[in-house]
């Protein structure tokens, strides 16, 4: 999978702006300054020219707002140009290294951090930042030195001692590396790093009994943690122990059923592979240590910190590849899907991790409104594998959500057949096959997938409420739909949807009162929803409240209704609801006047 052309062009402004931020930290690190509008050579000799009329102040204000939005690569190229305007401010060149980092370019970030550590010896992430481009050149006691002026404190002093017991291991001094690691003391969550780390460190160099004791403790503290199983899995298949590794994997596979990672674990088992340590030497450790790290942060914390931990991780191994996923989470909730498409898209070809990746780019796509990309992306996935289910319910999400029913219910029944005997786990494919065909006027499909759908999961509120509110739309089996929508508002009675359920199934019924209490309540809960809107202004007509029955329609008219039901509003706007026939109310079932 290549990307398109236009995250192409994104690459290529990088590339561009690589080349400013690398001739700027040149003329920084020589101390020769030029005013806006000038020019540096870069490395290469060719001019890099800078907008006129810029100052200090602008650069500033325009990199800080860049920072509030997390985009690391305008925000990195504004602090740099303010600092170049003004090179003896220490917070600039602070904020300039802090984002370079975090941006992923490397080279400019470390040449910042040196002129950072001679005005600040004690920052912390710059000494960190040294002590790994010591460690990758293989300079294991200085980078040791470096890592140890980063200490503060809890997660610096985690990532600083295991950094230093990597380094240790580097220097070939494994008993020494081990020793720092039983010496560290800090919370309790220090323990489950410090002894996964020690198992790797052990494994790597041939301890296998003890590396299997090590992480077993940290399988032990994490069980549901992919990588710390492949870690012990690796150690125990190398000692011949299969049937415990096997155990294992199965007892996880239980729970992540079809993971990318576990099922080539379990091929290599049922092999009798003994396969390699996950971490083979220093580098790939100190990578793992740092992309783990950032990775458990990552959830509560997406700045730049997170984003510098894991482009140095990537500095020391390339093929980290839960660093680049990270990254591509980071870059997506900030609405950088371009910057996420291009980091999924190096994931590396033989990763397990490879074709969730894939199937991410194909959601990123849809995110920027590039469906028909989004499209193309997932069917190239699913022509390598017809029968990958996530790949296929991930099309036939998108291609539902973007109201394309037909090619939806196709990806659903291409995903259905691929399943063999359905689990209780799908209902949720049946439920969306028969939202698709019901919206297709394909009623008896529907109707029979909703039914499949709550034999999988009896109870499932989302089917409940679809099912019986479309009887309740079709004036058919009224009692039966309003037992079944009353379970599901019990069970999500703060859902605006479900909720409208409920007063519609009593409008149609003629319980109009309830009905008015049931839709005031929906439309506090989805106050932007044009159908609750509608369904509230019928209620409030029925009970005789036609003011407010009419601004009820004019707000479901203002908020986007669907393009069939627009002209029937526009019609009770004007004319009302017509009055109810003798047989109506004598029956108790109304049309719903719209």
């Amino acid at each position: 999978m290549t990307l398109d052309r236009r995250a192409r062009a994104g690459t290529d402004r990088r590339t561009r702006r690589s080349a400013f931020r690398l001739a700027a930290v040149l003329a920084l690190a020589s101390a020769a300054f030029l005013p806006a509008g000038g020019a540096l050579a870069g490395r290469t000799g060719d001019a890099v020219s800078f907008p006129p009329g810029e100052s200090t102040a602008g650069n500033f204000l325009a990199g800080f707002h860049a920072d509030r939005a997390k985009d690391f690569d305008a925000a990195s190229l504004y602090f740099t140009r303010a600092l170049l305007t003004d090179p003896e401010d220490t917070y600039l060149l602070e904020r300039a290294f802090t984002l370079t980092l975090a941006d992923g370019e490397i080279k400019g970030a470390f040449g910042l951090s040196r002129r950072l550590l001679a005005i600040d010896p004690d920052n912390r992430l710059a000494n960190l930042a040294s002590g790994v481009d010591l460690l990758e050149r293989g300079s294991y006691t200085k980078a040791i030195d470096a890592f140890g002026k980063s200490h503060s404190e809890p997660l610096t002093e985690l990532i600083a001692g295991i950094l230093q017991a990597w380094a240790e291991y580097g220097a070939g001094r494994t008993d020494k590396a081990l020793d720092r690691l039983d010496a560290m003391n800090g919370p309790q969550w220090f323990e489950l790093f410090r002894s996964y780390h020690a198992g790797l460190i052990a494994d790597a160099s041939g301890r296998s009994d003890e590396a299997i004791e090590r992480l077993r403790v940290a399988h032990g503290f994490d069980e549901g943690s992919i990588r710390i199983t492949e870690a012990y899995v690796r150690a125990l298949s190398r000692a011949g122990r299969f049937d415990e590794a096997n155990a294992v994997v199965d007892e996880l596979l239980a729970r992540v059923p079809d993971h990318g990672v576990l099922n080539r674990l379990k091929t290599n088992l049922v092999a009798k592979t003994k396969m390699k340590p996950l971490a083979t030497d220093a580098r790939h450790g100190a990578a793992e240590l740092l992309s783990g790290v950032a990775n458990a942060i990552s959830r509560d914390d997406g700045s730049e910190l997170v984003a510098g931990l894991l482009q140095l991780a990537l500095h020391l191994d390339p093929k980290t590849d839960i660093a680049r996923i990270t990254l591509a989470e980071i870059f997506e909730r900030s609405k950088n899907y371009e910057r996420a498409i291009e980091m999924l898209g190096l994931v590396d070809e033989k990763s397990g991790f490879k074709r969730a990746a894939e199937i991410q780019i194909g959601f990123d796509y849809n995110a920027l409104d590039k469906v028909e990309e989004a499209r193309k992306h997932l069917e190239g996935v699913i022509r390598a594998n017809p029968k990958d289910l996530d790949a296929l319910t991930a099309l036939g999400n998108i291609l539902r959500v973007r109201k394309m029913f037909e090619p939806a219910a196709d990806a659903y029944t291409q995903a259905i057949e691929a399943l063999g005997t359905p689990a209780p786990q799908h209902w949720q494919l049946y439920y969306n096959r028969g939202i698709a065909y019901e919206r297709t006027k394909r009623w008896p499909q529907a109707e029979a997938d909703f039914k499949t759908a709550l034999k999988l999961s009896p109870d499932q509120p989302l089917v409940l409420n679809y099912l019986g509110y479309s009887w309740v739309d079709r004036g058919e089996n009224f009692d039966e739909a309003l037992g079944m929508i009353e379970k599901a508002v019990e069970a999500e009675p703060s859902d605006g949807y479900i909720v409208d359920s409920l007063g519609w199934v009593f409008y149609k019924l003629g319980r109009y009162e309830e009905a008015v209490a049931q839709l005031e309540r929906a439309v506090e809960l989805r106050p932007a929803d044009p159908t609750i809107n509608d369904h509230l202004g019928d209620a409030y007509w029925r009970v005789g409240r036609t003011i407010e029955a009419r601004f009820q329609w004019a707000h479901a008219r203002d908020t986007d209704p669907e393009p069939e039901e627009l002209p029937k509003i526009l019609k009770k706007l004007q004319e009302g609801l017509p009055p109810l026939t003798s047989k109506q109310a004598s029956e108790g079932t109304k049309p719903s006047g719209g």
